[in-house]
């Protein structure tokens, strides 16, 4: 089978965005820790929010429709379909092993960032930070950075039709977006939880971009399926 040309990047993250994404995360994480001024200004975001009571609104689903592009089982369905066609047309594990990898990596480093802070959501009379809050970061926001991310570079390795490429490309955008702004509309999340999920989400898929290369591609098994370039 001819091999496609790649219409757009892999999406791996440049160092630069690594390098922005952890100085992000550690500044924000410092500041709502000591309880600065990102603190004040999600309260005083949260205020306007509240006062558009979008939960109470005919807007609620439409608005909630958006934070789907972050929520795991939507993503999850679409990145199965994925994994299983190119299963079938390229009869490699590859695919499969970076999302489960993606997986893992995103569930341990999101809950123990939630448990280790504590923060409550919008929906309490403040931010507080006990064991009780489990807001920050957005789970949401993270899963969409990576998963669209893992998606639009299995879409591009596999030389996938151009258009499906290019629609990778969008969601791998597009999705994170509208995921925290609905998130941030809806009262769900804070500002600084919204910033700090993108954040983690990019630093998480770099680490599977460079897991893959320093581990599978020498698994023998799994690289024996693979598009050679």
């Amino acid at each position: 089978m001819p091999v496609r040309a790649r219409v757009i990047g892999t999406g791996r993250p440049p160092w630069w965005a690594l390098a922005l994404a952890a100085v992000v995360a550690l500044v924000v994480t410092v500041d709502l820790l000591t309880r600065g001024r990102l603190e004040g200004m999600d309260l005083r975001v949260s205020e306007v929010v509240s006062s558009w009571d979008l939960r109470h609104s005919s807007a609620y689903w439409p608005v909630w429709v958006f934070t789907q592009a972050g929520g795991r089982g939507f993503i999850l369905i679409v990145l199965a379909g994925l994994v299983g066609w190119l299963w079938w047309r390229e009869r490699t594990l590859v695919p499969l092993v970076r999302v489960l990898l993606a997986l893992v990596l995103l569930t341990g480093v999101v809950y123990a960032f939630k448990w280790g802070t504590g923060r409550t959501a919008p929906a309490y009379p403040g931010s507080f930070f006990h064991r009780e809050g489990a807001s920050y970061p957005s789970g949401h926001v993270a899963n969409a950075v990576l998963m669209w991310g893992v998606a639009r570079w299995q879409v591009v390795e596999f030389g996938l039709p151009d258009r499906v490429q290019r629609a990778a490309w969008v969601l791998s955008l597009a999705g994170p977006v509208a995921t925290g702004v609905a998130m941030v509309a809806l009262d769900f999340h804070w500002v600084t939880d919204a910033v700090v999920g993108a954040a983690v989400g990019v630093l998480l898929l770099g680490v599977v971009h460079l897991l893959d290369a320093l581990v599978l591609t020498r698994w023998v098994r799994a690289r024996a399926g693979r598009r050679q370039a």
